[in-house]
């Protein structure tokens, strides 16, 4: 924890790998050595240190260049992000049980399972008072739950172990989805009726960063929404605010996501950093472009192109790209489309570029107002776009590692430089969106690349009201749904929905409208932050948003640099790892995998 951070050391010290090679690659099931794991429990220092280590395992992300992080690889799999190297096999048609994503993520999670299963069995024994006991007991139930609530959403059905087993030992079959989910359950009532687990920590708490009662109210009725309870769900999500949360409304849906706020009471339940090595994000590192840190970011992922389009008018209309210019949307090919958001002091140079790379007719590029043109199509948006994306010929406060500038997102790309302080990407013969999210600002932010200290939430109030509005609409259309979605767009600043004026595009009526609505709402609260993937999986709509308008990473005018190939409705089950499946005959790999 970021106030615990010394504590955080220590526990982590303690965690290693015993004869890691023999378990090939399914999982840590040991995460302390043998002296450690025999004197782990014996008194309550040590017990603090062991429940800390499983709250590291919440870091299932990997600084290295040959393990990008878990999160923002399902962040890119939604529909608001993309990567621009073919980095998913998903996308293209041949992923099968012997691919690393699915492996790293049953690993890293069943490695928070087996640390929380040997905390929940053993610290009765270190000797503590009953009621921190009770409450360390609740936190490591919550965090099992956590675990399987990421390998159910996916694999839907796995086998649940509740202690610490040996790799012989890994012999149970998988349970239903069904089974699991109410597994799940158990844990988290277990959380919600224990009078020792505090409902929220307030800010500069201790303790703050730990497990709190809204937040297992929370995730159980996430769990909830999986299983189509939509009434228990409706009032789980009306616990955590009745426990204290709210919405953070002191200032931008920008500054939300800046390490000052990131204790505020919009945050229930986050993954937290500071800025020294193994103990920061790498999201600045992986969404950020060359303007971090002296060129530090990389820019792997970044919005994507259709999900930008798709952000509201601020009056609550559809953006459409003919109201900025006519006849845009007919242009026979994208790369024609390329014209409009060229740069206004184009030189012969790169003006032939353009017409012989990307086809245009320069007939439409206006000499001193080309920037200024495009620009209105960002103007009088949905606010959260600018605040979350980079857009063209906007600005990012950015650093070379000595100063702090102001670059500008140009095309084509020239320097990052004196004169041009053009916004670097790693790809400067593309162009794409970027993010403004999480990236760190300036040289006082981001101490190194790796390790920003922002800390990343993984269930926030925004994300509660919206689950809250979608449980009670399941049930049939009410005011009261309305009513929680304006709560998040008056804070963003777009025009309320309202089922009064059918005149307006804010009107609403139905519930199969509201759900789009809601839907909708939920990619432009939380775009970045990891959530959205198991969102379209469990409203079976990955399919349409992440393969549909020929989906793939397009440059900003729509032109596919890669295309994606939808293999089938099997990808909405992950495959079973293939060791996972070689190494225990119990379990059966999904239907449709090669293993």
């Amino acid at each position: 924890m970021k106030l615990l951070r010394n504590t955080f050391y220590i526990g982590l010290l303690t965690v290693a790998t015993l004869n890691s090679s023999c378990r090939g690659d399914l999982m840590d099931l040991n995460p302390y050595d043998k002296v450690a794991s025999g004197s782990m429990w014996k008194n309550e220092a040590l017990a603090d240190q062991g429940v800390i280590s499983i709250y590291s395992q919440l870091r299932i992300d990997n600084n290295s260049s040959s393990s990008l992080p878990m999160s923002l690889v399902l962040e890119s799999l939604g529909a608001s992000t993309d990567c621009r190297d073919s980095c998913y096999t998903m996308f293209f048609g041949y992923a099968s049980g012997t691919s690393g994503m699915f492996r790293v993520f049953w690993q890293k999670n069943y490695e928070g399972v087996m640390r929380a299963n040997d905390a929940i069995n053993n610290l009765d024994k270190a000797g503590m008072p009953d009621s921190k006991y009770k409450r360390l007991l609740a936190e490591s139930k919550f965090l099992r739950a956590w675990f399987y609530y990421q390998l159910n959403s996916v694999f839907h059905g796995v086998p649940y172990y509740t202690e610490m087993v040996s790799v012989d030992e890994l012999t149970l079959p998988r349970l239903t989805d069904g089974e699991t989910w109410q597994r799940i359950v158990d844990d988290l009532t277990d959380c919600v009726v224990e009078v020792n687990l505090p409902d929220r920590y307030e800010s500069g708490n201790a303790n703050y960063g730990r497990v709190t009662k809204g937040a297992a109210y929370a995730l159980r009725g996430k769990v909830y929404l999986w299983m189509n309870e939509w009434d228990k769900a409706e009032a789980d999500f009306k616990k955590v605010g009745d426990v204290g949360y709210t919405l953070y409304t002191t200032g931008t849906y920008k500054s939300l996501f800046k390490e000052a706020n990131e204790q505020c009471p919009e945050m229930i339940f986050s993954m937290q950093c500071i800025g020294q090595e193994n103990f920061g994000n790498t999201w600045g590192f992986r969404y950020g472009t060359r303007g971090i840190l002296g060129g530090g970011g990389w820019d792997t992922f970044f919005p994507n192109t259709d999900f930008v389009d798709s952000y509201e008018n601020a009056d609550g209309s559809k953006f459409n790209w003919d109201d900025i210019i006519p006849g845009y949307n007919a242009m026979p090919t994208t790369t024609e489309k390329a014209v409009y958001f060229l740069r206004d002091d184009l030189s012969a140079t790169e003006e032939e570029s353009a017409v012989k790379n990307q086809n245009v007719d320069m007939s439409k590029y206006i000499k001193g107002g080309n920037e200024a043109r495009i620009k209105k199509a960002y103007e009088n948006r949905d606010p959260r776009l600018t605040q979350t994306i980079i857009t063209p010929y906007s600005n990012f406060f950015g650093t070379d590692g000595t100063n702090d500038y102001n670059y500008t997102m140009r095309w084509p790309y020239r320097g990052n430089a004196a004169p041009d302080l053009d916004l670097k990407s790693d790809q400067t013969g593309k162009f794409y969106y970027y993010y403004r999210k999480f990236v760190p600002e300036g040289l006082n932010e981001i101490p190194n690349r790796y390790y920003s200290p922002i800390d990343i939430p993984l269930i926030r109030y925004a994300d509660v009201l919206l689950n809250r509005a979608e449980a009670i609409n399941e049930q049939g259309f009410k005011s009261e749904a309305v009513d929680l979605v304006n709560l998040v767009r008056n804070r963003a600043g777009v025009a309320p929905l309202q089922s009064t004026d059918p005149s307006k595009p804010t009107y609403v009526n139905s519930q199969a409208d509201m759900r789009l609505r809601i839907q909708n709402e939920r990619r432009w609260e939380l775009a970045g932050e990891g959530i959205t993937y198991f969102d379209e999986l469990r409203w079976r709509t990955w399919k349409d948003v992440k393969f549909g308008n020929k989906g793939g990473v397009k440059e900003i005018w729509g032109t596919n640099s890669l295309e994606y190939n939808y293999a089938g409705d099997y990808l909405y089950n992950w495959a079973i790892p293939s060791s996972v499946v070689q190494m225990n005959p119990n379990v059966k790999q999904n239907d449709g995998w090669i293993n």
